[in-house]
């Protein structure tokens, strides 16, 4: 068993190692001229005062970008590690808060199992894991909203959990300054919490619970009052129109786009991998007197409270996202992370339930069970580092030309040229200058700053291609 762990990490390590070949794309073209020209506060400025208000958001991009094209490189490595340390401490902290042990190993199994299916079972793992600006928008936030009930789950004194508050409190409002769609995911899950705690938690705890969940809903939401104050957030919402979010057809529009967005991942086999991962822990989890523990008659409501959360605020992502992506709302997965966190979560739970009965009804028949669930796991993470061979060719292919134009590029600014042709290298569908059929030229002006020339033109024309690539 405490070798299981390497089944994961080992495609993490991989994974990290391919990140070598991470060009700037998309927003980051803005970015990283911007903080190399006037710092890493200018940056986060920026998004406060122009971008979209989320300072916590600016203030992590700044971190990455401040070391240029290496930052981009090491983000996924050291986000990983961040995240994976956060969830096995999340793993350990709902053990100890339910008198549960595994085997040696395990906790960092699941963790490790649950981040790989998070960022490598999507269905566009660049974005997901390898585009900083993703990731820091949509992949960080909701491991950190859940990393925010550790301090809660293993408060047992007064001081302890006077602490939790407090950090559910200021983590709360950090949230509230970094994802608008993980935060209407965490209120969603708050609330449930609240109207349900009586069902939920035990008596002794029901003051605290209640003391914390209300501190981390009002963190969220003055976070999310000082960004939607903000002047960014205030042209952006000008810029998209986003008054009109409410409106009849757009909300019947993003009801549209849901609903093909959870029929993506109603057929995408790789989730149930979770469930996988859960049997597995189920199987192997035992009380503290080495006995198998009893289902908790808890488990059904908090199965169905954790289904109608994801449910409900899934749509209510899609709903704000959709004046800034419109139609595309629906096919734009890199803001689904914030609520399929919730969904593999309920997942997990799911197979640990499966794997429990599984030893309470069938312990003779158990190993065979265990066995299929762990070659499961084995096989799911194999095809993670297959899909990663591939990936790697792509992103290899385009650095190589990437750093081909890039040093003619830079040739040609040198010796004096103020208008420079650029060739968009497109990967995993990320914006670049004139995408989508030469409409789409806003990263044009930021390529231009970045090379200190005037402007920049679509070289493709010189070579007779007008189409995308």
């Amino acid at each position: 068993m405490a070798l299981l762990p390497l089944l994961p990490l080992s495609v993490f390590a991989d994974a990290s190692w391919i990140a070598r070949w991470v060009r700037p794309s998309g927003d980051e073209w803005c970015f990283l001229p911007l903080v190399r020209d006037e710092g890493f506060i200018a940056l986060v400025n920026q998004f406060y005062s122009t971008d979209n208000g989320r300072i916590a958001n600016g203030a992590l991009v700044a971190s990455y970008a401040t070391y240029g094209i290496a930052g981009q490189q090491w983000y996924a490595g050291i986000s990983s590690v961040v995240m994976l340390l956060l969830l096995w401490a999340l793993a350990t902290a709902l053990l100890r808060s339910a008198r549960w042990r595994l085997p040696r190993g395990m906790p960092l199994f699941g963790a490790a199992m649950f981040l790989a299916v998070f960022c490598f079972g999507s269905v566009n793992t660049y974005k997901t894991y390898f585009w900083p600006a993703s990731s820091v928008s949509h992949t960080l936030p909701p491991v950190l909203a859940a990393a925010a009930a550790i301090p809660a789950l293993l408060a047992t004194s007064r001081r302890g959990k006077a602490a939790a508050i407090a950090s559910a409190l200021a983590l709360g409002a950090v949230i509230g300054t970094l994802s608008e769609e993980t935060s209407v995911v965490a209120l969603t899950i708050l609330l449930l919490s609240l109207l349900l705690s009586r069902r939920l938690f035990p008596a002794r705890r029901l003051t605290f619970v209640r003391s914390w969940c209300a501190a981390a809903g009002g963190g969220i939401l003055i976070g999310t009052a000082v960004l939607l104050t903000s002047p960014g957030s205030r042209n952006r919402r000008t810029r998209h129109h986003a008054d009109s979010m409410f409106a009849p057809e757009s909300l019947l529009a993003s009801l549209r786009g849901y609903a093909h967005i959870l029929y993506t991942l109603a057929t995408s086999w790789q989730y149930l991998g979770m469930i996988a991962a859960g049997v597995l822990i189920g199987i192997f989890i035992r009380n503290g007197n080495g006995g198998v523990p009893r289902p908790d008659h808890r488990a059904p409501l908090l199965v169905v409270s954790g289904t109608a959360a994801f449910l409900l605020s899934g749509y209510l992502c899609t709903v704000i996202a959709y004046p800034a992506f419109g139609p595309s709302v629906a096919t734009s997965n890199r803001i689904w992370n914030d609520f399929i966190f919730l969904l593999l979560l309920v997942l997990a739970g799911v197979g640990c339930l499966l794997g429990n009965a599984t030893v309470r009804r069938c312990r003779p028949r158990m190993n065979p069970v265990a066995v299929g669930a762990a070659l499961t796991c084995v096989c799911l993470t194999a095809l993670f580092a297959v899909s990663l061979r591939t990936l790697e060719a792509e992103m290899s292919a385009r650095a190589e030309a990437w750093g081909n134009q890039d040093h003619l590029l830079r040739k040609q600014a040198a010796a004096g040229a103020t208008v420079l042709p650029y060739t968009p290298l497109v990967i995993s569908k990320i914006s670049e200058p004139f995408g989508n059929k030469g409409k789409r030229i806003w990263p044009a002006s930021c390529v231009a700053t970045y090379y200190r020339v005037t402007r920049i033109t679509d070289g493709r024309k010189a070579q007779g291609d007008v189409g995308p690539r």
